[in-house]
Parts: structure tokens; C-alpha cells; sequence
């Protein structure tokens, strides 16, 4: 959803416009003198637009999110790393 909203306003409520941009997944339009000028979006929203995820990427974010490694803490990660290199290197 989108809404314009003048730039006076924009400065005036700009918290409040950053919480609906960030709950709500709101964007806003800000015009000045009647005139487009910029958009506010969350970031996600901008990083979707401009450089989506490609598709294996999200494949692999689904699939380790079955198997729950998607919460897999960096110790956790470099222990697994390491000890899969010793095996590899033991070969």
C-alpha cells in the first residue's frame, strides 16, 4: 500500500511513518509543491525490488529452515566446518 504524504509532513511525522513502513510494510510517496520526490520503504521492500533473491538462494533458505540449521549459531557452524575438513583431509 502506498501513501503520499507531503514533505512538511514526512519531517513532522517521520517516526511514526518509519513504524508503518516497518510493521505494516507501508510506502510512502513524499511530494513537495505537488510533485513526487522520493519514496520511503523497509528495507526489505527495497532489497525485493532491486536485487531479488534469486531462486536457488530461496531454496536453500526453505531447506535449512526444515531441517532447523537455519538457527544454527556461528561457533556452532565453524565447529561443523572444521570438523568436516579434518574428515575430508583424513581421506
Amino acid at each position: 500500500m502506498t501513501n503520499i504524504v507531503s514533505a512538511v509532513e514526512a519531517r513532522t511525522q517521520f517516526g511514526q511513518i518509519l513504524r508503518r513502513v516497518n510493521k505494516n510494510k507501508e510506502r510512502f510517496v513524499v511530494d513537495r509543491r505537488g510533485e513526487p520526490q522520493a519514496v520511503i520503504m523497509s528495507m526489505q521492500d527495497y532489497v525485493d525490488l532491486v536485487a531479488p533473491e534469486p531462486e536457488w538462494l530461496r531454496r536453500v533458505g526453505e531447506a535449512s529452515k526444515r531441517r532447523g540449521t537455519d538457527k544454527l549459531s556461528m561457533r556452532q557452524i565453524d565447529t561443523i566446518v572444521s570438523r568436516a575438513r579434518r574428515e575430508q583431509r583424513a581421506r
